[in-house]
This record gives C-alpha cells, structure tokens and sequence, in this order.
C-alpha cells in the first residue's frame, strides 16, 4: 500500500500563516472582533473566513507583492522530490486561500502540485470574495476546506499522512493512518492518543519519510520522533 500525503500549508508550509498575514496588512477594521466571535465559538471557520475576506481592501499588485514576500520552509521542496520518488501522492489541502497558496507554490517551481483549498475571487479593483468549493455540510468543525472529506478520497488501499500544525487538523488527524506533527498539533495528537511523530520542519518530515515508508513509524500507537525538536518556536 501506498502514502497519500495530505500537507497543511499556513504554519506548516509557509513559515507564517498567510491568511492573518494578508489581514492584518490590508483588511478594514472589524476583523479582529470577526476572529474573536469564531475563537469563542459564535461563528464557524467558514463563515469567519467569508467575513474577513469581504473586510480587504487591496488590489492584485499589492496582494502579490506582499505574497511574494512568504517565506515556505527551506526543506519542503526536497520533500516534495523524495515523496514523489518514492510513489507517494503529495496534495496541499489547507482552509486558507488558493491564488495565495498558488503563487507562492509557484515561486518555488512547485506549481504543478495539487491544491484544495478556499477560493479567493476579485470582485472588483480592492474588493474580494471567499468562495468554498471543497465545504461539505456535514463537517463537523465548519471548515472552508473540508479535510475530511479530502482525505476520504484517498485512492484504494492507500494510506494517508497528515503533515499539519493547528486546529484545521485537529479533525482529520483521527482520521489520518499516521501525522507528522508541529506546533498545536503536537499536543492534540498526544492528547487524543493519535500515531504521531512531532517534527520541527520538513527536514525533520525528511528523514523521517524512509522509516514511514519502511513500516517502522505505522504503528497504532502515539510515536516520539527519532530526532530532537528544535528549539526555536514557529508560527502557532
């Protein structure tokens, strides 16, 4: 059986998450109280995002400009070489916003990778749309991007790993055969007794990715990494 890879993108990929990034540059005052109203469970991600997305007040040129100054990690390109040399299938799946995901893949040569993500609309010269293809319903959390969903996809007798960092995750995490963990998720894994290895960063992901496909990391169990965790703290 093969690995169908499922990777977060904002704090996972991209050293920061792009979505706050972009409001707190060019979002009209008021999303701040939107964020609030999600965190404290009054709204779900979904309508959240829909909220702030329709606050910014920003044309192309400024969006790029600011997105072409995202950093990603340093190691997820080679990453993303040795899960494709190795037969896995690698998809971005992240409840940010798609035309930034996108560029920013792009600048790295990694446009050709698939991306399911919410989409972001110009509906005139400032003014933009969030509009949520992959939503189901019945998601639970009330996601933009349903991961489950996604990672039910998966093809036949594959097995799904989840490379993630934060609550979007949380959800499909239970769901995945097997995560490589930063940030937040670290402790939900643990706490939720699901098979993990934390990691710091792709180079971590790595060389960790040989034992995975060995056999020696799939175990129903929670896992510690064979490799020390940074020091440093990244994006929550």
């Amino acid at each position: 059986m093969g690995w169908n890879i499922l990777c977060d993108f904002d704090g996972t990929i991209a050293l920061e998450d792009v979505t706050d990034t972009v409001l707190v540059r060019y979002a009209r005052p008021g999303w701040e109280l939107i964020e609030a109203a999600w965190k404290a469970g009054r709204i779900t991600s979904r309508e959240c995002m829909h909220q702030q997305v329709a606050l910014l007040d920003t044309d192309r040129d400024g969006l790029d400009a600011l997105l072409d100054g995202i950093r990603i990690d340093p190691a997820f390109p080679e990453f993303v070489r040795a899960a494709h040399a190795a037969g896995c299938r690698l998809t971005v799946v992240s409840d940010g916003l798609d035309y930034a995901i996108q560029r920013i893949l792009a600048r790295h040569g990694l446009a050709p990778l698939p991306v399911v993500a919410n989409r972001l609309v110009a509906v005139g010269e400032r003014e933009w749309r969030l509009e949520f293809p992959h939503a189901r319903p019945d998601c639970r959390v009330g996601s933009g991007t349903c991961k489950c969903a996604v990672a039910g996809r998966a093809p036949a007798r594959a097995r799904n790993l989840l490379i993630g960092d934060g609550q979007s995750d949380f959800c499909v995490a239970a769901r995945a055969d097997y995560v490589f963990a930063k940030s937040k998720l670290i402790d939900h894994c643990r706490q939720q007794r699901i098979a993990h290895a934390p990691i710091g960063g792709f180079l971590e992901a790595l060389a960790l990715l040989p034992s995975l496909l060995d056999g020696l990391l799939d175990a129903p169990r929670v896992t510690d990494s064979v490799l020390p965790l940074p020091t440093r703290v990244r994006t929550p």
